[in-house]
Parts: C-alpha cells; sequence; structure tokens
C-alpha cells in the first residue's frame, strides 16, 4: 500500500480489531483474478476510538470506507469537511490527500475497510452518487455479522477458496452501501408499484388503458417510463410474468396445461403455448418433461 500508515495507536482501543496485508501476502495474491477484481488491504474495528487520527498528504492507493456506528467524527478531503454521525459512512478515494479523526467530546466506533480492484472504483461511485457527504447507513446486523467474518478469514492463511470467498463477502457488503438507496427507492416508484400490480392479478387481463391510469400516467408516458425502465413495453412485460408464473406451475405441481391457462389467464391453450416457446425456448410439456428427467 502506498504511503498506508499503520494507526499510531500507543495503547490501541478495547476491542480493536486489526488486520492488514503485509508485502508478502499481497506478492502471493497480485495474479489471482478475484484478487485483482476486488480485495482488501486492510480492515479494522475501532470501539471507543478516543483521539484517533489520521492525516495523508496526498492519500493512498486504496479507497477507504469509514463507517461509524456510534459517536461522532469528521472528515476532511478535496476542500471540504464531512460530520459522520452513528449509521453513517463515507469513502475516501484513493490518490486523494485527506486527514480524519474522532470527536473529543464523543469519540466514535467505526469499521474501516480500505480497498482495491477494478470494481473499486464502480463501487465508489455509486456509493457517493447520492451525496457529497457523509451517507446515510440503515443498522443491519447482518452488515457487522460480515465485517467481523471478512476480518476472521483475513486473520487465517490464504487458500483460493478463502480469497475467492473474501471476495465475494467484500462484494456483499460494498454492493448492501452503494445499492442501498436503488432497492429503497424501488418501493416508491410508481413503474415497480405498476409490476407489483401486474404480478397481483395475472389470472386476469389487463389492458395498457387500466395499467396507465393506475399509474396515474398518460398511455404514452407510462409506456414510455416502463420501457425505460425494464426494456419491455407494458404488455410484453406482463406477458413475460404470465409465464414465468406457468413455468413455477409446470415445475411445481401436476396441473394440466389447460389449468394453467386458467391460472395465468390464458384463454387459448394455443396462443399460450406460442407464448411461451416464444419466451423459453420450448414448448410448455417439453418444458416440464426437461425438468422432470
Amino acid at each position: 500500500m502506498n504511503n498506508t500508515t499503520i494507526p499510531k495507536i500507543k495503547a490501541g482501543f478495547l476491542g480493536q480489531t486489526m488486520v492488514v496485508l503485509d508485502t508478502d501476502k499481497k506478492r502471493k495474491l497480485v495474479s489471482n483474478l478475484f484478487f485483482q477484481n476486488l480485495f482488501l488491504d486492510a480492515i479494522g474495528y475501532f470501539p471507543n476510538a478516543k483521539h484517533h487520527n489520521r492525516s495523508r498528504k496526498n492519500g493512498i492507493s486504496e479507497y477507504i470506507l469509514l463507517y461509524c456506528l456510534a459517536g461522532e467524527g469528521w472528515i476532511k478531503c478535496n476542500g471540504k469537511t464531512i460530520q459522520l454521525t452513528p449509521n453513517t459512512g463515507f469513502i475516501i478515494p484513493k490518490n486523494t490527500g485527506h486527514k480524519y479523526g474522532s470527536s473529543v467530546k464523543e469519540a466514535w466506533s467505526i469499521y474501516w475497510v480500505h480497498f482495491e480492484g477494478d470494481y473499486a472504483q464502480t463501487f465508489y461511485e455509486r456509493f457517493s452518487a447520492s451525496s457529497d457527504g457523509a451517507v446515510k447507513i440503515a443498522f443491519d446486523e447482518s452488515r457487522i455479522t460480515l465485517l467481523n467474518e471478512i476480518i476472521k478469514l483475513l486473520e487465517s492463511d490464504f487458500t483460493d477458496e478463502k480469497v475467492e470467498l473474501i471476495h465475494f463477502k467484500l462484494i456483499t457488503l460494498l454492493s448492501s452501501l452503494s445499492y442501498s438507496n436503488t432497492l429503497n427507492s424501488a418501493i416508491d416508484d410508481k413503474i415497480s408499484l405498476s409490476i407489483l400490480y401486474m404480478k397481483a392479478h395475472l389470472s386476469g387481463i389487463l389492458s395498457i388503458e387500466q395499467l396507465a391510469n393506475e399509474a396515474c400516467y398518460s398511455i404514452s408516458r407510462y409506456s414510455e417510463l416502463f420501457k425505460q425502465k425494464t426494456g419491455y413495453s407494458p404488455i410484453q412485460f406482463f406477458i413475460r410474468l404470465k409465464i414465468q408464473k406457468a413455468c413455477e406451475y409446470l415445475y411445481f405441481t401436476n396441473l394440466n396445461i389447460k389449468e394453467i391457462c386458467k391460472e395465468v389467464g390464458f384463454d387459448d391453450p394455443y396462443y399460450f403455448s406460442r407464448m411461451f416457446k416464444k419466451q423459453i425456448g420450448v414448448s410448455p410439456s417439453d418444458y416440464r418433461k426437461k425438468k422432470k428427467d
């Protein structure tokens, strides 16, 4: 790691955990594809870290995630001062000078992660897209468990399987942080609500007029937004949902084709079979047979 300094702590923090990859370990991992895509260089947890602070004039070659669980602290980066409070986080971009430290009055408890690789820039951009300051992070106990699992794996000897597992756990962690707004806002999105409405009415027949009215849009605007989000027209998408549901019936039940047609809102079994084969590539009967072979 360029310019990376081991935390200057005289006695450490009670309950702290820290793992930093040494040069020998990194040298052994550098040719590993998983390491190249996304990996950690260092990770730690500092509880009630009174007087904790860092200053790196030129930054380091990795991205730095600071995730505050309790207390308060600050980060100075790119001419701005960012305040970290409980359940907030910030990623310091690589090769960027910065300073950060814990509040004197309310010492922070933080997880910190140094990461790099081909995927790192994308995660940084996704995480930072919603705010140029601290990002709110809804507390989730499973995320803490994940962080501790990564630390435990890094403390042990590396095997190919462990390297892969660390890589995927890091992706899971960063995804939970970087795409949380996408997941949370989807329920409030009118098109997403329209899709939920379709799923609740798979046994019926819905017209474009009904769907547009339900979403409170004109037909043209609704169709435009729907295709923008899904890549399909509303009716095409509704038929795809019906066919997907039909696959479940074929795989998990003993209903015959005519009965399945009724369940997914097709009056004509022949039309259903044509639509099924067009989407799945085989007829309904061949699909059922193939799944049972």
